[in-house]
Protein backbone atom coordinates (compact mmCIF):
# COMPACT_ATOMS: atom_id res chain seq x y z
CA UNK A 1 0.00 0.00 0.00
CA UNK A 2 1.59 3.49 -1.17
CA UNK A 3 0.90 6.52 0.66
CA UNK A 4 -1.19 8.18 -1.82
CA UNK A 5 -3.74 5.09 -1.86
CA UNK A 6 -3.66 5.38 2.29
CA UNK A 7 -4.38 9.37 2.17
CA UNK A 8 -6.93 8.98 -0.38
CA UNK A 9 -8.73 5.97 1.73
CA UNK A 10 -12.15 7.31 3.43
CA UNK A 11 -11.97 7.72 7.15
CA UNK A 12 -14.87 4.66 7.10
CA UNK A 13 -17.22 2.79 4.91
CA UNK A 14 -20.87 2.46 6.63
CA UNK A 15 -24.16 0.55 5.41
CA UNK A 16 -27.63 0.78 6.88
CA UNK A 17 -29.39 -1.81 6.34
CA UNK A 18 -32.77 -3.52 7.68
CA UNK A 19 -32.45 -5.46 11.04
CA UNK A 20 -31.48 -5.08 14.39
CA UNK A 21 -27.67 -6.37 14.02
CA UNK A 22 -24.76 -3.55 13.40
CA UNK A 23 -21.25 -5.27 12.95
CA UNK A 24 -18.26 -3.36 13.18
CA UNK A 25 -14.12 -3.83 12.87
CA UNK A 26 -12.98 -1.20 14.48
CA UNK A 27 -9.27 -1.66 13.92
CA UNK A 28 -9.29 -3.79 10.45
CA UNK A 29 -7.74 -0.44 9.44
CA UNK A 30 -4.57 -0.01 7.90
CA UNK A 31 -4.60 3.72 5.87
CA UNK A 32 -2.76 6.46 7.43
CA UNK A 33 -2.66 10.19 6.50
CA UNK A 34 0.00 11.44 4.44
CA UNK A 35 1.32 13.67 7.42
CA UNK A 36 1.63 10.67 9.84
CA UNK A 37 3.76 8.69 7.33
CA UNK A 38 6.29 11.37 7.45
CA UNK A 39 7.18 10.93 11.16
CA UNK A 40 5.92 6.92 11.84
CA UNK A 41 8.42 5.00 12.83
CA UNK A 42 7.16 1.12 12.81
CA UNK A 43 7.25 -0.22 9.64
CA UNK A 44 4.23 -2.08 7.62
CA UNK A 45 4.48 -5.37 9.25
CA UNK A 46 4.94 -3.67 12.75
CA UNK A 47 1.78 -2.18 12.56
CA UNK A 48 -0.07 -4.90 10.85
CA UNK A 49 1.06 -7.23 13.89
CA UNK A 50 -1.34 -5.00 16.24
CA UNK A 51 -4.20 -4.38 13.98
CA UNK A 52 -6.70 -6.64 13.25
CA UNK A 53 -6.53 -8.04 9.60
CA UNK A 54 -9.61 -9.80 8.30
CA UNK A 55 -11.96 -8.88 10.62
CA UNK A 56 -12.70 -7.09 7.68
CA UNK A 57 -13.89 -10.19 5.76
CA UNK A 58 -16.88 -10.91 8.67
CA UNK A 59 -18.87 -7.33 8.33
CA UNK A 60 -20.76 -8.91 5.81
CA UNK A 61 -22.69 -11.73 8.12
CA UNK A 62 -25.53 -8.49 8.70
CA UNK A 63 -26.27 -5.41 6.78
CA UNK A 64 -25.76 -2.66 9.15
CA UNK A 65 -22.03 -2.14 9.26
CA UNK A 66 -19.45 0.38 9.95
CA UNK A 67 -15.76 -0.61 8.67
CA UNK A 68 -12.88 2.39 9.83
CA UNK A 69 -10.29 2.62 7.14
CA UNK A 70 -7.40 3.91 9.58
CA UNK A 71 -4.83 2.29 11.19
CA UNK A 72 -5.29 2.11 14.86
CA UNK A 73 -1.55 3.78 14.95
CA UNK A 74 -3.60 7.02 13.31
CA UNK A 75 -6.08 6.98 16.24
CA UNK A 76 -7.38 3.86 18.25
CA UNK A 77 -11.79 4.71 18.40
CA UNK A 78 -11.37 1.64 20.93
CA UNK A 79 -9.63 3.92 23.47
CA UNK A 80 -10.54 7.23 25.62
CA UNK A 81 -10.46 10.74 23.17
CA UNK A 82 -7.42 11.23 25.48
CA UNK A 83 -5.85 8.24 24.91
CA UNK A 84 -6.93 7.56 21.45
CA UNK A 85 -3.29 8.97 19.69
CA UNK A 86 -0.43 6.23 21.44
CA UNK A 87 1.85 8.73 22.60
CA UNK A 88 4.61 6.82 24.32
CA UNK A 89 5.67 2.87 24.41
CA UNK A 90 3.57 2.15 27.28
CA UNK A 91 0.89 3.16 25.34
CA UNK A 92 1.40 0.81 22.16
CA UNK A 93 3.06 -2.44 23.64
CA UNK A 94 5.81 -1.56 24.00
CA UNK A 95 6.48 -0.59 20.51
CA UNK A 96 8.11 3.14 20.00
CA UNK A 97 5.85 5.02 17.60
CA UNK A 98 7.01 8.26 15.90
CA UNK A 99 10.54 9.11 14.80
CA UNK A 100 9.71 12.41 16.13
CA UNK A 101 6.77 13.77 18.59
CA UNK A 102 3.52 14.46 16.71
CA UNK A 103 2.99 18.28 16.63
CA UNK A 104 -0.73 19.51 18.67
CA UNK A 105 -1.57 20.26 15.14
CA UNK A 106 -1.20 16.52 14.19
CA UNK A 107 -2.48 14.97 17.21
CA UNK A 108 -5.79 17.61 16.75
CA UNK A 109 -6.41 16.35 13.15
CA UNK A 110 -6.97 12.67 14.79
CA UNK A 111 -9.02 13.43 17.29
CA UNK A 112 -11.15 15.15 14.55
CA UNK A 113 -11.31 12.16 13.11
CA UNK A 114 -11.67 10.31 16.40
CA UNK A 115 -15.31 13.01 17.11
CA UNK A 116 -16.59 12.33 13.65
CA UNK A 117 -15.95 8.77 14.04
CA UNK A 118 -18.12 8.99 17.43
CA UNK A 119 -20.70 11.41 15.70
CA UNK A 120 -21.62 9.33 12.57
CA UNK A 121 -22.05 6.56 14.96
CA UNK A 122 -24.59 8.23 17.17
CA UNK A 123 -26.85 9.06 13.93
CA UNK A 124 -26.52 5.22 13.10
CA UNK A 125 -27.78 4.17 16.06
CA UNK A 126 -30.29 6.96 16.92
CA UNK A 127 -31.40 5.51 13.49
CA UNK A 128 -31.51 1.69 14.75
CA UNK A 129 -33.24 3.01 17.92
CA UNK A 130 -35.83 4.43 16.60
CA UNK A 131 -36.34 1.66 14.61
CA UNK A 132 -36.24 -1.41 16.33
CA UNK A 133 -36.07 -0.12 19.92
CA UNK A 134 -33.31 -2.20 20.85
CA UNK A 135 -30.13 -3.81 18.86
CA UNK A 136 -27.13 -5.51 18.95
CA UNK A 137 -23.79 -4.75 18.14
CA UNK A 138 -20.76 -7.10 17.40
CA UNK A 139 -17.87 -5.19 18.26
CA UNK A 140 -15.18 -7.65 16.21
CA UNK A 141 -11.35 -7.76 17.09
CA UNK A 142 -8.60 -10.12 16.61
CA UNK A 143 -5.86 -10.70 19.32
CA UNK A 144 -2.19 -12.11 19.36
CA UNK A 145 -1.10 -15.19 21.66
CA UNK A 146 2.30 -15.62 19.94
CA UNK A 147 4.36 -12.48 21.29
CA UNK A 148 7.22 -14.14 22.92
CA UNK A 149 8.55 -14.66 18.93
CA UNK A 150 7.76 -16.47 15.43
CA UNK A 151 8.13 -20.06 16.02
CA UNK A 152 7.83 -20.52 19.81
CA UNK A 153 4.82 -21.89 21.81
CA UNK A 154 2.23 -19.71 21.91
CA UNK A 155 0.96 -18.33 25.09
CA UNK A 156 -1.18 -21.10 27.70
CA UNK A 157 -4.66 -21.76 25.73
CA UNK A 158 -6.14 -21.92 29.85
CA UNK A 159 -6.00 -17.56 29.55
CA UNK A 160 -5.93 -17.60 25.76
CA UNK A 161 -9.49 -18.74 24.49
CA UNK A 162 -10.10 -18.97 20.74
CA UNK A 163 -13.11 -16.74 20.84
CA UNK A 164 -13.09 -14.19 24.05
CA UNK A 165 -16.43 -12.44 24.33
CA UNK A 166 -16.01 -9.14 26.37
CA UNK A 167 -19.39 -7.88 28.43
CA UNK A 168 -17.69 -5.89 30.64
CA UNK A 169 -18.92 -2.90 29.87
CA UNK A 170 -22.81 -3.90 30.00
CA UNK A 171 -25.73 -4.48 32.26
CA UNK A 172 -24.78 -8.24 31.63
CA UNK A 173 -28.53 -9.23 34.54
CA UNK A 174 -30.53 -7.05 31.30
CA UNK A 175 -28.84 -8.77 28.36
CA UNK A 176 -28.18 -12.22 29.70
CA UNK A 177 -30.31 -13.43 27.30
CA UNK A 178 -29.09 -12.07 24.21
CA UNK A 179 -25.18 -12.94 25.66
CA UNK A 180 -25.89 -16.65 26.62
CA UNK A 181 -27.65 -17.49 22.95
CA UNK A 182 -24.93 -15.81 21.28
CA UNK A 183 -22.19 -17.81 23.56
CA UNK A 184 -23.98 -20.71 23.00
CA UNK A 185 -24.63 -21.19 19.22
CA UNK A 186 -20.92 -20.26 18.67
CA UNK A 187 -20.13 -22.73 21.29
CA UNK A 188 -22.17 -25.56 18.85
CA UNK A 189 -21.28 -24.68 15.73
CA UNK A 190 -19.36 -27.23 13.77
CA UNK A 191 -16.22 -25.44 13.38
CA UNK A 192 -14.27 -27.61 10.92
CA UNK A 193 -15.62 -30.63 12.76
CA UNK A 194 -14.95 -29.17 16.07
CA UNK A 195 -16.36 -26.70 18.34
CA UNK A 196 -14.97 -23.77 19.23
CA UNK A 197 -13.03 -22.41 22.59
CA UNK A 198 -15.74 -19.59 23.24
CA UNK A 199 -15.62 -18.15 26.91
CA UNK A 200 -16.42 -14.83 28.67
CA UNK A 201 -14.33 -12.19 30.04
CA UNK A 202 -11.20 -14.28 30.47
CA UNK A 203 -8.92 -12.21 28.48
CA UNK A 204 -10.69 -8.93 27.61
CA UNK A 205 -13.83 -7.05 28.88
CA UNK A 206 -14.93 -4.94 25.94
CA UNK A 207 -12.84 -1.34 25.31
CA UNK A 208 -14.00 2.49 25.12
CA UNK A 209 -16.10 1.61 21.88
CA UNK A 210 -18.60 -0.56 24.20
CA UNK A 211 -18.67 1.38 26.72
CA UNK A 212 -19.25 4.57 24.76
CA UNK A 213 -22.72 2.93 23.01
CA UNK A 214 -23.60 1.04 26.66
CA UNK A 215 -23.36 4.56 28.59
CA UNK A 216 -25.51 6.29 25.94
CA UNK A 217 -27.95 3.37 24.93
CA UNK A 218 -27.93 1.31 28.23
CA UNK A 219 -30.82 -0.41 28.10
CA UNK A 220 -31.06 -0.19 23.94
CA UNK A 221 -27.78 -1.55 23.02
CA UNK A 222 -26.24 -4.70 23.78
CA UNK A 223 -22.29 -4.62 22.34
CA UNK A 224 -20.63 -7.97 22.07
CA UNK A 225 -16.93 -7.27 22.19
CA UNK A 226 -15.13 -10.70 20.29
CA UNK A 227 -12.33 -10.86 20.50
CA UNK A 228 -11.07 -13.85 17.87
CA UNK A 229 -7.59 -15.26 19.02
CA UNK A 230 -5.25 -15.23 15.57
CA UNK A 231 -4.72 -19.24 15.44
CA UNK A 232 -6.49 -18.47 12.05
CA UNK A 233 -3.16 -16.53 10.74
CA UNK A 234 0.70 -16.14 11.29
CA UNK A 235 0.45 -12.85 13.23
CA UNK A 236 4.48 -12.60 12.68
CA UNK A 237 3.99 -12.71 8.93
CA UNK A 238 0.08 -11.30 8.50
CA UNK A 239 -0.65 -14.41 5.99
CA UNK A 240 -3.95 -15.76 7.26
CA UNK A 241 -5.34 -19.47 6.72
CA UNK A 242 -8.52 -19.00 4.12
CA UNK A 243 -10.39 -22.22 4.93
CA UNK A 244 -10.30 -21.06 8.89
CA UNK A 245 -10.93 -17.27 8.06
CA UNK A 246 -14.24 -18.38 5.92
CA UNK A 247 -15.10 -20.56 8.64
CA UNK A 248 -14.98 -17.92 11.42
CA UNK A 249 -17.46 -15.33 9.17
CA UNK A 250 -19.92 -18.91 8.79
CA UNK A 251 -19.40 -19.41 12.82
CA UNK A 252 -20.50 -15.45 13.69
CA UNK A 253 -23.54 -15.59 11.22
CA UNK A 254 -24.68 -19.05 12.48
CA UNK A 255 -25.46 -16.43 15.50
CA UNK A 256 -27.19 -13.89 13.96
CA UNK A 257 -30.88 -15.77 14.30
CA UNK A 258 -30.69 -17.25 17.98
CA UNK A 259 -29.37 -13.36 18.73
CA UNK A 260 -32.41 -12.01 17.01
CA UNK A 261 -34.83 -14.09 18.92
CA UNK A 262 -33.46 -13.46 21.97
CA UNK A 263 -33.97 -9.27 20.97
CA UNK A 264 -37.11 -10.12 20.37
CA UNK A 265 -38.11 -11.57 23.34
CA UNK A 266 -36.68 -8.16 25.40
Amino acid sequence: MNSATATARPLLISHKGSEPILITAIHAGHGLREELHEIIKLDETDRLREEDPFTDAWICIADNYILPQRSRFEVDLNREREKAVYMTPENAWGLDVWKSTPSDEVIQHSLDEYDTFYSQLASMLNEMLAEYGNFVVYDLHTYNHRRVGPGLPPEDPQSNPEINVGTGTMDRNYWKSVVDSFIRQLSEFDFLGRHLDVRENVKFFGGQFPRWIHQHYPKSACVLSIEVKKFFMDEWTGLGDPVEIQAIRQALSSTIPAVKRALEEL
